[in-house]
């Protein structure tokens, strides 16, 4: 009795009708970008300082220029450490008395400014950009600057329960359908936002978008890879990772032509209703259908697949049917990934591995968003050496193995940005570059290591340890804004230091894994503790049916 893969070995691996599969499904790969990094332009925060009843009348009266009411009216730079800096604090000056004049109008008051009292904003900020985002619209500045730590923070509660929901909806009613449904919630949620009155609504929103959007992800992966044969199943993961990328170097461009995000979060929004003619261009995966039992519809989409690549459909192709592995007759339980000593050891590791690539990846993101000289331009530069990086693992992922470039990978991340702590501030472009080449290295991590995972894990476990391991990428999501804001308010390179140390941490640990290439993949739980032992050549090749709550580049 043939399997898929016998079938598509006949119709065709990757023909024509899996090319325009491929090509038409990636753009939800790219989609997911303004979703997972938006907040870089959605909430960035300019220079900005108290607003102050009377000094626009008295800069007026006086002639002042910018810089010269700024230096008159504005404290200046506090302490190192400061938890509250100059952005925060006013003078308790007021600006409409008539003794003041127009040359150092503070000197009649004090003859030194540092003894005059400060006291908190209460008319609000007059911010340094004729642009707006969410902080500028809603002040989550200074005392509420944690509010946009919280905004970024939703989206990832939102991936780590929609990924299990979606999952289960995925599995349970379709591929197509999980599809479809994520994508028009997504793009109504998108548009919505950008509607939104206030934070409350905006932050809801955007929670329901972190619900949905890595569904709709998780499910345009799984399609093409089921549509595609056992041989280019790997490469066509990597080439549709490759599109969130592209996402990113879209987004740059969208965000510099529309400085406004309102604007900018309906441009990102309102092109994803396109993805529902997904009903008319996408079949069912037939996959999923024999595993409901409905082979007849399997069966001709398998005969339009065999016809779309100028194949005639196999003799057999009528008793087309799931392979069946007798170890997934097993009951696993979250007890197995603890049971031995080397699963233990896997279990703990990979772990980490997902946490550490999380906030390594997503908190450079964030930093260099939040100290870039040219927020576009740097944001630009750091997303076109993601391109590099899918390259080198297609290389060195057969030929040199895993356990190497991996280790390697996290080594560089986590080396580069220890230098990045001691680059002056004058020297940006080099900042930049040593900073693009710890995002490479961080991009390299959290593409290969779903893979690392999988092959790690017995059959019978084996989504069950991808998941749970994964989910880790979400909780280190979670807290990742609050750690890269809230410890550049202590020290701004203070960040810069935590993932250093988490990186160098992570590529020492990712030696004590064994090297997976060219060993066959464990089935039992024996096997899984053995694999340190020179195995026997890789009888089949990994390929991931599972919905997990892994990094959207996974």
């Amino acid at each position: 009795m043939p399997t898929m893969d016998d079938i598509l070995q006949q119709v065709g691996e990757f023909g024509w009708f899996q090319k325009k599969a491929f090509l038409t499904l990636c753009p939800l790969s790219a989609a997911l970008a303004p979703v997972y990094v938006g907040i870089v332009f959605l909430g960035f925060t300019p220079d900005h300082h108290c607003r102050n009843p009377g000094v626009a009348e008295l800069s007026q009266r006086c002639g002042w220029s910018p810089a010269e009411e700024l230096n008159y009216t504005v404290p200046g730079l506090g302490a190192v450490g400061e938890a509250f800096p100059h952005q925060c604090r006013r003078y308790q000056v007021d600006w409409n008395q008539s003794a003041l004049g127009c040359v150092d109008p503070l000197a009649s008051l004090a003859t030194n400014r540092s003894h005059l009292p400060l006291g908190p904003c209460e008319h609000g900020w007059v911010y340094d950009t004729p642009d707006s985002s969410i902080v500028t619209e809603f002040n989550m500045v200074c005392a509420d600057a944690w509010k946009l730590d919280l905004f970024q923070a939703c989206v990832n509660l939102g991936f780590f329960l929609g990924s299990l929901a979606m999952g289960y909806i995925a599995d349970r009613f379709g591929r197509k359908l999980c599809l479809l449904g994520t994508v028009l919630v997504n793009a109504i949620a998108g548009v919505l936002m950008a509607l939104a009155p206030n934070y409350v609504s905006m932050l809801l929103f955007r929670l329901l978008q972190g619900l949905v959007s890595k569904g709709s992800w998780m499910a345009g992966y799984t399609l093409i890879t089921e549509f595609v044969g056992l041989g280019y199943r790997r490469t066509v993961g990597i080439l549709y990772q490759m599109n969130f990328t592209m996402g990113l170097v879209v987004l740059a461009g969208l965000a510099y032509a529309i400085p406004h995000w309102r604007w900018l979060q309906l441009a990102v929004s309102l092109p994803t209703f396109l993805f529902l003619l997904y009903y008319w261009c996408v079949p069912e995966s037939p996959r999923w259908l024999l595993s409901q039992k409905r082979n007849t519809q399997a069966i001709k989409i398998m005969e339009h697949i065999a016809q779309k690549n100028g194949r005639l459909p196999p003799d057999d192709l009528k008793v087309l049917s799931l392979e069946e592995d007798v170890t997934e007759k097993l009951s696993p339980s979250f007890a197995d990934l603890f049971r031995t000593p080397g699963l233990r050891t896997h279990t703990f590791i990979l772990m980490y591995l997902w946490f550490s690539g999380s906030v390594v990846y997503q908190g450079l993101i964030i930093y260099t968003g939040a100290t870039s000289g040219n927020l576009y331009l740097d944001f630009f530069y750091s997303a076109l050496v993601e391109f590099p990086a899918a390259f080198i693992i297609l290389v060195t992922i057969d030929r040199v193995g895993r356990r190497y470039p991996l280790a390697v990978s996290n080594l560089v991340a986590g080396v580069a940005c220890t230098i990045m702590i001691f680059i002056p501030h004058d020297l940006h472009w080099l900042n930049v570059i040593v900073a693009c080449v710890g995002r490479m290295g961080i991009t390299i991590v959290v593409q290969m290591i779903c893979l690392v995972n999988a092959e790690l894990y017995p059959t019978f476990i084996r989504n069950l340890g991808v998941m749970v391991c994964s989910s880790l990428c979400d909780v280190g999501g979670i807290i990742t804004p609050f750690l890269v804001f809230r410890l550049m308010a202590v020290w701004q390179a203070l960040p810069l230091t935590l993932f250093g140390v988490l990186g160098v941490a992570a590529g020492g640990m990712t030696l004590l894994l064994p090297e997976t290439k060219g060993v066959a993949l464990p089935e039992t739980i024996e096997d899984a503790e053995n694999l340190r032992r020179k195995g026997k050549p890789k009888e089949n090749t990994i390929y991931l049916e599972i919905q997990t709550s892994e990094h959207p580049r996974t």
